[in-house]
């Protein structure tokens, strides 16, 4: 691949600080999406306490992401930053070019214990700019010098190049890693979640993880309501996540947070306009589903796995994925994964 033909310039100092540079690359697949490359002061991140979530600490490297997943409730984290939470969160790009030296120096510190690290929470760190910019190999690098326990959370197939890397990781620290699969449609993948590879390649890359010695499970997330959420597609999918060899299955129904909302109702008028009242009452109350549509989910799911022989997420898979009935924070306290 060629990377001659781009285009460099500072990027805004208000936004980024005055050593970052925005970038443009003359590539089919890069086509339309800016990168912000920025130096981070720091990457390993506490989560908040009012979070709830099942883990303490992550890692970002990237902001933004190009999967362009239309439900991907980190849009409005590109607010923050003054930028569009639509398409500006699909090809706004922030690269933290500097992580793992970042990263090394963190985990060298006195302070750090060594406690579990959980990536793929905010953004996919496998999106396509990883192929660019290459920062994960740095990242699992450092964490397998100091054995510290991680895990992975991604609709990246990428993740694949890092498959010795991985191996290595499992070898010396508890590794959980996660795949995100929510439905085997492929129409409904080519409209919602146009910048991500297939459910198929996702599927086969579960494989190629497990038949290499790395236990994956699948995250079935997000169950979309009334476009899959059907038994028969229900089955398809358990099915297909089965057949991969993936070690566990762990429903999670769509959620709709501010900033996330707005853009997948105008997807939603865009493409199934007749649902929009059926979502409007299913969503009433707030961000979730009620509690009775996702615990009809999460048992129809759950009967499913056990019928073609595997089970929800397991203790080391704990760590990087929520319970399915798991209620998230306010969203202005704390964070959430970004492929739900």
């Amino acid at each position: 691949m060629r990377w001659e033909n781009l285009a460099a310039e500072p990027s805004a100092p208000a936004l980024f600080g005055v050593d970052s540079v925005t970038r443009t690359f003359d590539t089919p697949e890069f086509r339309g999406i800016t990168f912000h490359e920025v130096r981070a002061r720091s990457l390993v991140n506490r989560v908040p306490g009012a979070s709830r979530m099942p883990f303490e600490w992550t890692v970002n490297p990237y902001r933004g992401c190009s999967h362009a997943c239309v439900y991907c409730f980190a849009r409005k984290t590109h607010g923050y930053l003054d930028l569009d939470t639509g398409i500006g969160f699909d090809s706004q790009i922030i690269v933290k070019v500097n992580a793992p030296d970042v990263l090394r120096r963190e985990l060298a510190a006195r302070s750090w214990t060594g406690e579990h690290i959980a990536m793929g929470t905010n953004v996919d760190c496998y999106q396509r700019a990883e192929g660019r910019y290459r920062l994960m190999p740095g990242i699992l690098s450092a964490l397998v010098e100091r054995s510290n326990p991680f895990s992975i959370l991604t609709k990246g197939t990428l993740i694949l190049r890092d498959l010795e890397l991985l191996r290595a990781a499992t070898a010396r620290a508890e590794v959980g890693v996660s795949m995100s699969v929510g439905f085997v449609d492929p129409a409904l993948w080519r409209t919602v979640e146009p910048g991500t590879p297939s459910p198929e390649r996702r599927l086969a890359a579960v494989r190629t993880l497990t038949e290499h010695g790395i236990d994956c499970g699948v995250l079935m997330a997000p169950v979309i309501p009334y476009l899959g959420d059907s038994p028969a597609q229900l089955r398809s999918t358990v099915r297909a996540i089965a057949e991969a060899g993936a070690t566990s299955v762990t429903p999670l129904v769509l959620h709709l947070r501010p900033g996330a909302r707005e853009w997948f109702t105008a997807w939603l008028d865009r493409h199934h306009p007749r649902l929009r009242r059926r979502y409007d009452a299913l969503y009433a109350a707030g961000a979730y589903a009620p509690t009775w549509y996702q615990r009809r989910i999460t048992r129809q799911v759950h009967e499913l796995a056990a019928e073609y022989g595997i089970g929800p997420a397991g203790p080391g898979a704990a760590r990087a994925l929520p319970p399915p009935d798991a209620r998230a924070p306010d969203p202005a306290t704390g964070t959430q994964l970004a492929l739900l």
